[in-house]
């Protein structure tokens, strides 16, 4: 793994001086999704499932899933489909929301970056 410099994480440095960015990011993004044994579509019938049966705090979190991995899969409207759908049942805001194009790039980069070396 590379070197962080400044005491800084691997996001912060390629988020450089763009905060709002790194903020959208540090809460709503995998930092290896590979992990993940769920498909977007699965966490999102999961959310439903949940939201059907009135179980809010559950199905919140599968649309966090189904957002975090669409940000993995390098696709912003997906992104803002299910973190918004996750703010109409919650209330919560997420400023991905407002800068998803953005955000997904430097999320690629940061993937880019630290699951190829990762992997070496």
């Amino acid at each position: 793994m590379s070197t962080i410099t400044a005491g800084l994480t691997e996001l912060e440095q390629i988020c450089g001086d763009d905060k709002e960015t790194y903020e959208a990011l540090i809460n709503t993004m995998f930092l290896d999704p590979r992990k993940i044994e769920i498909s977007i579509r699965e966490a999102v019938e999961n959310a439903k499932k949940y939201e059907k049966d009135k179980n809010i705090s559950r199905a919140r979190v599968w649309y966090e899933i189904a957002g975090g991995l669409a940000i993995y899969e390098g696709n912003p409207k997906k992104v803002v489909e299910y973190f918004s759908e996750s703010e109409r049942i919650s209330g919560a805001k997420y400023s991905i929301t407002r800068r998803a194009e953005k955000a997904v790039a430097k999320a690629q980069e940061f993937y880019k970056k630290y699951l190829t070396t990762a992997l070496a």
